[in-house]
């Protein structure tokens, strides 16, 4: 039971964060959202806040890289329609209440420590999605450029969607992104 709490209160930040930053994501968020008890806080998480942030960016970041994964072997445009719909996916579920809990971490954080955490994830995002892309299709001396094109333009149009609360923003985005990877297909 014990690890179960632990769990939830790792999967409840990763949602906290997403949908409200560092800033509507203190300890008594956390317990109200799970419903944990108030002496799990320090029992699971000694070091604090920022142990529990960077465990849920860990756990945000390994979902990711799960789901990019499962992308291998499809073509280099398919790849990045997929990680585009993702995020279009969690746009529309949410009505835009949500993005991406490692970007909220990392433009709030003041740690250097989860900082690295993000730093990481994104890293690990990128190196596999030009993996993929280069697999798929795409010159390998153009793919790490493309992949940080992807997570760049996703990110962006994640936040100007939640902005304007439209999906237009994100969908003008993917189409120019699109088209850019279709572009590269046809090079050597």
């Amino acid at each position: 039971m014990a690890k179960d709490t632990r769990q939830q209160m790792i999967d409840g930040t990763v949602h906290l964060l997403a949908r409200g930053g560092m800033q509507q994501t203190s300890f008594a968020t956390v317990l109200e959202h799970t419903g944990a008890p108030r002496g799990s806080i320090y029992h699971h998480f000694p070091e604090g806040k920022d142990q529990l942030v960077s465990e849920a960016v860990a756990l945000s970041g390994a979902r990711s890289i799960a789901l990019i994964r499962a992308w291998r072997g499809e073509p280099a445009d398919v790849i990045a329609e997929r990680f585009l719909a993702a995020w279009r996916m969690l746009l529309t579920a949410t009505n835009f209440s949500a993005g991406c809990a490692v970007a909220a971490v990392t433009t709030s954080t003041d740690s250097a420590e989860v900082r690295e955490g993000t730093a990481t994830v994104f890293r690990t995002w990128r190196e596999e999605l030009a993996l993929l892309l280069a697999e798929g299709g795409i010159p390998e001396r153009r793919a790490p450029a493309l992949a940080a094109l992807l997570i760049a333009a996703a990110e962006g149009a994640v936040l100007m969607s939640r902005a304007e609360q439209r999906i237009e923003p994100f969908d003008d985005v993917t189409a120019e992104v699109l088209a850019r990877v279709r572009a590269a297909l046809g090079t050597d």
